[in-house]
């Protein structure tokens, strides 16, 4: 079942023919009654680390997703040991992916590009849809699959690249958690194709949207899950277009 066009309100019968879970989740997340969302732009705070023994850092996101021509430009701040500044960028846009840190706006800490990066990006902007901007989905070339009564699957495509997730739901729809094996993580080895999730810690309803309370990055490695990337969504600043992008910045709806 794939997602069609809607530029109006989305209505129960724009969603009728998607798989009950995957209803339940649009209900949840107050999709019904709104314009769908042509792209968002998100600042929050949270926490992240480079290894599982490591502790954690307090940093700062921001990032921009447009459904329009399928973009994602997620920029992240911190600060290593307290003391040495990193600026990582992750940039999805024509097709192709690439993640760019570097320390004292220097010397390079990544920079990685190719087809991992393609669909480790692209399925990251799929993710961003899901938790973020929900109504975004129905904008975009996904196919909804049934998979029981509170997992649904998502295929998307753009340009040459095909990801695929499950998303899990409770009762009420609301998702708990993400799961793709489209990413892949760096290990001394090299990059491997690893198992990747965001498992959601509550919702709250904050301007008339459901949002996730906190969003945790999760690498599902051989010795067990390491949990990477916190974000914390009830206090981040979030803006929504109903509107293609133009040159000045969109007016926020909701």
């Amino acid at each position: 079942m794939t997602s069609t066009m809607n530029t109006g309100p989305v209505t129960a019968d724009d969603i009728a023919h998607l798989p009950e879970p995957a209803q339940r989740y649009l209900r949840f997340t107050r999709v019904l009654g709104r314009p769908t969302d042509v792209s968002f732009h998100a600042t929050a705070h949270g926490f992240f680390r480079t290894r599982p023994n490591r502790s954690w850092i307090a940093c700062t996101s921001e990032q921009h997703n447009d459904a329009t021509d399928l973009t994602r430009e997620f920029r992240m701040r911190l600060k290593l040991a307290h003391i040495v500044p990193v600026r990582a960028e992750d940039v999805y846009e024509h097709g192709h992916g690439r993640m760019h840190a570097t320390a004292l706006g220097l010397f390079p800490v990544v920079d990685g590009q190719g087809r991992e990066f393609d669909l480790g990006e692209l399925v990251t902007f799929l993710n961003d849809a899901v938790l973020l901007a929900p109504s975004m989905l129905l904008r975009l070339p996904v196919e909804w699959t049934a998979i029981d009564d509170h997992t649904f699957g998502l295929t998307l495509t753009d340009h040459d690249n095909t990801v695929t997730a499950t998303v899990t739901v409770d009762d009420r729809g609301a998702p708990r958690e993400f799961t793709t094996d489209d990413r892949w993580v760096d290990l001394p080895e090299g990059l491997v194709r690893t198992r990747w999730s965001t498992p959601v810690d509550g919702w709250s309803l904050v301007a008339g949207r459901m949002r996730p309370r906190r969003g945790t990055a999760v690498w599902h490695l051989p010795d067990g899950p390491f949990a990477y990337a916190q974000f914390d969504y009830t206090t981040a600043d979030i803006t929504y277009s109903t509107v293609p992008d133009c040159p000045t910045r969109p007016n926020a709806s909701g």
